[in-house]
């Protein structure tokens, strides 16, 4: 009699376990595919924020004729990130042409007719629409992120984690180029 009770809370154990390593399995899967959705729509939206800024370009190239530098390295990058392969490598691109592009939004306010244009005004509006749900991604990616690492580096469900070849992503790390105050006077030297 005492060996069937044994076996049942054995048994009963290892069913626990088992629905355990499933669910633990299974959140580790989920909170895995919400950070590449995260990834995937910082993607998208630079994808979208690069088509606008030949437009952009256009617009200010008129008026602007001593900022060519800026404008040039955006062009530059606009084009070495639609041609990124991995979404590693767009986003490290979008981060950097995020910084020229706020250097090119200071160059512009010294140029009052620039700024009264239609088509800049709403040219400029999109962009930084677009660097507003750029932000809010990268925050949104950051916390999938943090939450899928907490998941796999905590134990109990680190266990499943090894098991199952879950690795740790990384963060977005903001550049120290987009950290440090932009200083308008250097904008006008180059």
């Amino acid at each position: 009699m005492a060996i069937p009770i044994t076996f049942a809370v054995i048994m009963a154990v290892v069913l626990l376990l088992f629905l355990w390593g499933v669910f633990t399995s299974n959140s580790l899967i989920a909170k895995r595919n919400r950070v590449k959705q995260c990834r995937s729509g910082i993607c998208v939206v630079l994808k979208q924020r690069n088509d606008l800024i030949p437009n952009l370009v256009a617009a200010v190239k008129s008026y602007m004729g001593h900022e060519h530098e800026i404008l040039t390295r955006i062009a530059q990058l606009r084009s070495q990130s639609s041609s990124s392969f991995s979404e590693t490598e767009q986003i490290q691109q979008g981060d950097h042409l995020s910084s020229l592009l706020k250097e090119l939004n200071i160059a512009v306010e010294n140029y009052p007719e620039l700024k009264a244009n239609a088509q800049f005004i709403h040219l400029h509006l999109q962009i930084e629409e677009m660097e507003n749900q750029l932000q809010a991604i990268r925050r949104t990616y950051n916390a999938a992120v943090t939450d899928y690492n907490n998941s796999i580096e905590m134990f109990p469900s680190s266990v499943i984690a090894s098991l199952r070849g879950h690795e740790v992503q990384g963060l977005i790390e903001i550049l120290e180029t987009e950290m440090a105050q932009p200083k308008v006077e250097d904008l006008f030297k180059r």
